[in-house]
């Protein structure tokens, strides 16, 4: 698991609308109880540093590391994710987010870099330039929208076969192997005698699930979708985490108020 995954989890769990910058010394302690390394956790925290996610806040000889405007977006969208949205569409009001978009064939660069950002968006692709997703996909904002692309909002008319849709269009095995690989992993302790480490590996594991679900509608899917049961597991163990989670970190970390 990438030491920046994890490093945004430890920020999303004890800064996050704290108003404190925490000492370098500490997230690095936190960081090795996962299993990276010094090197490694201080090279996560220049690199976000660099990506304009954290900013360095200085105290005597010691350095502190707080979020930025962008980091704290960024967290809240991932805790609205986590704790409201959740993996399990079953409120769907029945409308897609259509994206049509148009690039000339010298632009094949840009035309790959779009289908990532769509595929992390949640769209998927129903023919030639035009991609689809149920509802209004959080990830919309995200989108670099140029003069090339249009989005629309509708329903399906009663024609169309939502089921052949959605299986084409997107990889439902795939999203599917997630969920139950992540039963799999962690159907026993993972560092069973650290719950603080466990906590980072099991949120930002789900997180990293969860981001890559375009939530599909309920019912269009198969009766044997996998994500309610891998998201029951998830609360269950980060209900059973939390406390002594919580209670190791306030041992371990050092923070300042952070300057306005």
């Amino acid at each position: 698991m990438r030491s920046t995954s994890l490093l945004l989890t430890f920020l999303g769990d004890h800064l996050l609308d704290r108003g404190v910058c925490v000492y370098s010394g500490s997230v690095i302690e936190v960081l090795g109880r996962t299993g990276v390394s010094s090197e490694a956790a201080r090279s996560a925290l220049t690199r976000l540093t660099a990506r304009g996610l954290l900013r360095r806040q200085r105290q005597g000889r010691r350095m502190h590391f707080g979020l930025t405007p962008r980091s704290t977006r960024i967290l809240r969208d991932g805790a609205v994710r986590l704790w409201k949205t959740g993996a399990v569409n079953d409120d769907w009001d029945g409308t897609w987010t259509l994206l049509a978009f148009s690039l000339p064939a010298s632009s094949q660069r840009e035309r790959h870099d779009l289908r990532a950002q769509l595929g992390w968006a949640g769209f998927g692709p129903v023919q030639g330039g035009l991609w689809i997703a149920p509802g209004r996909p959080a990830g919309l904002a995200d989108l670099e929208l140029g003069p090339h692309i249009r989005v629309f909002r509708a329903q399906a008319d009663p024609v169309t076969d939502i089921g052949e849709m959605i299986s084409h269009a997107y990889d439902l095995p795939a999203v599917a192997a997630r969920y139950t690989d992540f039963g799999a992993r962690w159907a026993s302790p993972v560092f069973p005698g650290d719950p603080l480490a466990a906590k980072l590996h099991l949120v930002t594991d789900w997180l990293q699930i969860i981001r890559r679900d375009p939530r599909l509608p309920i019912p269009h899917l198969p009766s044997d979708w996998p994500a309610a049961a891998a998201q029951e597991l998830f609360f269950s163990l980060n209900n059973r985490l939390a406390t002594p989670a919580a209670e190791i970190a306030a041992t371990l970390l050092e923070t300042i108020p952070a300057d306005e």
